[in-house]
């Protein structure tokens, strides 16, 4: 008879946040593959559980999936955790849960604490719907090119970010979806926990003069009206104020009107052109 894979969440800072059920899986399966041995080791030390440790992470998924499948069909109930949060959610996890199903074995989930929902949890954007982009790609085309496809996404947009491509990523999300409200959640459930609440020209100018460290992750307000307009960046709304101005509208009244046409806020028109 086929064994049983879980998919165990894992505290994403506070060791405090683990569940009684995760410990008892934990101890209970037979073995347990972990994206990093060395950080799952200090976990299962510090709840005293001692266990098979197998490495399964993105650049050997595809030869240990079969390895792992193979011993859970021979009877072996396996665990499946990541490092910080939910396996299987922006993780290479996913491909063994897949392979799992595809395989007639059970999948049963230990829930526990998740970073994209904990951040968007605190953020005080909007999150009866939301978009979960994970990690953009590191090629800069490619990031580009997905932050166009999305530019006029309504919903409320949550991205992953690791410390040194966070200034790059931010220029790269200005210069695609316009300046927009935005809230950068660091540090999740640990001692330096930080939420930001600020926009993408203030927390540029702050990650400049201030080196980013640790995880990051980014939410970002949806399109609204003013910002679904595609025939104009706000580099042109503020050129056309700019041709109001010349023709006698005064500052105020020349940003509104631009701001009327283009869908941007007035605001950002009218610093630009006093």
């Amino acid at each position: 008879m086929a064994g049983k894979i879980y998919v165990v969440g894992t505290p994403i800072g506070n060791l405090e946040d683990f569940s009684p059920r995760a410990v008892r899986v934990l101890s209970d399966v037979d073995f347990i593959a972990a994206e990093d041995t060395r950080v799952t080791l200090k976990l299962l030390n510090h709840f005293g559980i001692k266990k098979e440790t197998v490495s399964y992470y993105e650049h050997n998924k595809a030869s240990k999936g079969e390895y792992l499948i193979r011993r859970v069909l021979g009877g072996e109930n396996l665990a499946i955790v990541s490092d910080a949060g939910m396996p299987a959610i922006s993780d290479p996890g996913e491909d063994i849960v897949r392979e799992a199903h595809e395989a007639g074995i059970t999948v049963e989930s230990v829930p526990g604490p998740s970073a994209l929902v904990t951040a968007l949890s605190i953020s005080g954007f909007p999150s009866g719907r939301f978009c979960f982009e994970g990690f953009l790609s590191v090629n800069r085309i490619s990031r580009k090119e997905r932050l166009e496809e999305i530019k006029n996404e309504t919903r409320t947009l949550i991205f992953y970010e690791a410390p040194h491509k966070l200034l790059k990523t931010l220029a790269d999300m200005r210069e695609a979806l316009g300046e927009r409200e935005i809230c950068i959640v660091k540090e999740l459930t640990k001692i330096h926990e930080t939420v930001y609440r600020t926009d993408f020209s203030s927390a540029i100018a702050f990650f400049t003069d201030n080196k980013p460290r640790g995880e990051y992750v980014v939410i970002i307000k949806g399109a609204g009206k003013e910002e679904c307009n595609p025939e104009f960046t706000l580099a042109e709304a503020q050129n056309l104020a700019r041709k109001l101005m010349s023709e006698g509208c005064s500052a105020s009244a020349a940003a509104k009107e631009a701001a009327s046409v283009s869908g941007y806020k007035k605001g950002e028109i009218y610093k630009a052109i006093v």
